[in-house]
């Protein structure tokens, strides 16, 4: 079947709001057997039914994405009823819950909030438990005078339109598809190797398998690797990485390495705790965007200034003036000092010049170190990652992150 992604709003357009829905709903249908064929972003206005209306005829599947607020650029959901000759009906129920929501969150309510719960005839009512606006669902051909594909209006937030998608959309899907995807796809995250490098180890072989294709996505400090053919070659070529690649892979789906960690920690009943300069608190910031961190993350430290790391970490202030803040005695000492406070099982302790001033010859911008310390032992790496603010902290935290992994498999 064909599937296409039709975006709507101006602010994508205008570069205010970046995209994410196409990557979302590519990986979510592919297990389908679907492929996004087409993806088409368009501003508010007239412009979202002469698009829609030109899909129509191309098209078995359409995902449409924004335009169901309260506002008077919100029309998708008009649109979409003027073109398949529907007419909109108020849904009392969705309308009591629209009310009912804004009034247990003190919100005033306002006439053209009543628009979210106007339904086309005939739609299927997709609930949003993470926003005000309604996804919906019109089956292929509802009105049978008017040929059209299967349309899913979802909404623009990913944060609405993500769990509304697991919970609602792919029931429906799971109907409308029929019978066993043609291919499969397996994927594999591996943390502070190059793409290049991985290409060197698996690239030849797999893509000797017939049938395979093979494809590679980096960004600061990780790299994913997608393999998508039929079950038996991927078979073979999934032997090719696991032997290749090994350890170095800490996900075969979609986790990010703090989820891997933070099961890794919750299963082994371990605790950690950070002390960060350079990373100024990202590590803990990522930590606790996993559900179930409290039961692992203890305490966060965000130490940047030199008398924060004295005071706060007890580090000798005689050590810092000897050998700088950044250097291996400091990030040793943060990380020893961290978990000796917060009394955890680990503690990961970053310090660097992030640039673009600071640096020296004997220290560059885009130098760090990485402190680990367990009850065993205090490990520190020394790191060069020259690159703008931003990204080396990912990079920094990246690294930290993996670091403490390898040692939890280590002692698996």
């Amino acid at each position: 079947m064909r599937a296409v992604l039709l975006n709507t709003g101006t602010e994508l357009l205008a570069g205010d709001v970046y995209d994410t829905h196409l990557a979302f709903i590519a990986r979510e249908i592919f297990a389908f057997g679907l492929r996004i064929e087409e993806r088409r972003t368009v501003g508010d206005g007239a412009v979202i039914g002469e698009t829609l209306k030109e899909l129509f005829l191309r098209s078995e599947i359409i995902f449409v994405t924004g335009g169901l607020g309260p506002t008077s650029d919100d029309i998708t959901r008009d649109v979409t009823a003027e073109l398949l000759g529907l007419k909109l009906e108020e849904d009392a129920e969705l309308l009591e819950s629209l009310k009912t929501r804004l009034r247990v969150r003190g919100i005033k309510w306002v006439a053209s909030i009543a628009r979210q719960a106007e339904v086309p005839a005939g739609a299927q009512i997709l609930p949003n438990e993470n926003g005000s606006a309604p996804g919906l669902y019109l089956k292929a051909n509802i009105n049978p005078k008017i040929g059209s594909p299967h349309i899913f209006l979802l909404p623009g937030p990913p944060r609405e339109l993500q769990p509304m998608f697991h919970k609602s959309v792919v029931p429906v899907l799971r109907s409308i598809v029929k019978g066993p995807p043609p291919v499969e796809r397996r994927f594999y995250k591996i943390a502070v190797m190059g793409e290049s490098v991985i290409e060197q180890k698996i690239g030849k072989q797999i893509l000797a398998i017939p049938g395979i294709e093979l494809g590679y996505c980096a960004r600061p400090g990780e790299v994913d690797v997608r393999i998508i053919g039929p079950r038996a070659a991927l078979e073979q070529a999934d032997k090719i990485v696991r032997v290749e690649l090994g350890d170095v892979i800490f996900t075969g789906d979609d986790q990010t390495i703090e989820e891997v960690l933070v099961k890794l920690l919750t299963t082994k009943k371990q605790t950690l705790a950070t002390a960060e300069s350079c990373t100024g608190g990202l590590l803990a910031n990522r930590m606790t965007n996993v559900p179930g961190a409290s039961l692992v993350l203890l305490a966060g430290y965000v130490c940047y200034a030199n008398k924060v790391k004295i005071d706060l970490l007890k580090i000798d202030q005689k050590l810092i003036e000897k050998h700088g803040a950044v250097s291996e005695e400091v990030a040793r000492a943060m990380a020893e000092g961290a978990r000796k406070r917060a009394r955890s099982s680990y503690a990961l302790a970053t310090t660097g010049i992030a640039g673009p001033n600071g640096g020296s010859k004997e220290k560059p911008v885009g130098t760090a170190y990485v402190g680990l310390a367990d009850d065993a032992q205090t490990k520190v790496r020394k790191l060069f990652f020259p690159s703008d603010r931003e990204t080396f902290k990912q990079l920094v935290a990246q690294f930290a992150f993996e670091m403490l992994r390898r040692r939890l498999m280590a002692g698996a």
